[in-house]
């Protein structure tokens, strides 16, 4: 409702059911990668809002993520994406730093963005990371689809990974749809996700709706309850800092909370 009366307070003729793109919000680190003629130039965090955290050194120790693209004729292509780690590499990876004796990672979320963030870049490509694109920014010299839908595929045949569990819905009730069918199988995801995201598809209708002060008239996250289990207190040690002040931490039976046990 909110997106049809944007569109006839604009007087743009409102179809009877709006088509929407529906993807995963991914749980990650977002971040911005600027081609220029095909090579990688810039890779961008989301920095203070405003202005962006330049990470490029350490994006380009990341697989996935292309250096370098078969066309060279798009003078700027800005490639909007996640960069997360899973849940199968981030318990290897603990498990060889617990074999090392180093420190194990807290959880995945945080582990992806501390990677990127890392001042060394040869400690970001110690740790396994992905990336899936989802959107565009800035493109010069391209003449992109009329659908968001069919950006996604353009992005892929370029050389980048995007997340199959996707789809386009008519409607509200699509939209219910998609999100009911993410929710029955988030448990069973290879990565950790927090919720769903929905894009008006039609982008002559995106640049109609324009954007807001924090966010794009055109878009929606959706997020999902937190998770919440349920354990076992098994007992309280007193823990003794620095300065004598003493901290109770509650031990727990292991539980499993979005692919990270807590103890």
């Amino acid at each position: 409702d909110d997106v049809k009366s944007r569109l006839a307070a604009k007087q743009i003729l409102v179809p009877a059911e709006i088509e929407y793109a529906a993807e995963l919000k991914f749980d990650g680190l977002a971040i911005s990668l600027r081609y220029e003629k095909g090579l990688l130039v810039l890779a961008a965090a989301r920095g203070d809002g405003e202005v962006g955290e330049d990470v490029t050194a350490n994006v380009r120790t990341i697989a996935l993520i292309p250096q370098r693209l078969a066309r060279t004729d798009v003078l700027v292509l800005e490639v909007r994406g996640e960069v997360y780690m899973s849940f199968a590499d981030f318990h290897r990876y603990n498990k060889l730093q617990e074999q090392r004796g180093g420190a194990p990672l807290k959880n995945p979320r945080n582990a992806a963005a501390g990677s990127v963030r890392q001042l060394d870049p040869k400690l970001t490509a110690s740790r396994p990371l992905s990336f899936f694109a989802y959107g565009l920014g800035e493109v010069v010299g391209w003449e992109m689809p009329t659908y968001h839908s069919d950006v996604l595929l353009q992005l892929r045949e370029l050389g980048f990974p995007v997340c199959d569990l996707k789809a386009t819905a008519i409607g509200g009730n699509g939209l219910v749809t998609f999100y009911r069918r993410v929710a029955a199988q988030r448990e069973s995801l290879p990565f950790g996700i927090d919720g769903v995201v929905y894009k008006v598809n039609d982008r002559d209708l995106q640049e109609a709706l324009g954007e807001g002060t924090n966010y794009p008239h055109w878009a929606l996250a959706h997020k999902f309850e937190p998770e919440e289990v349920t354990s076992v207190l098994r007992a309280i040690e007193i823990q003794v800092g620095r300065t004598g002040k003493l901290t109770p931490v509650a031990k727990i039976e292991p539980a499993n909370v979005g692919g990270v046990t807590i103890t």
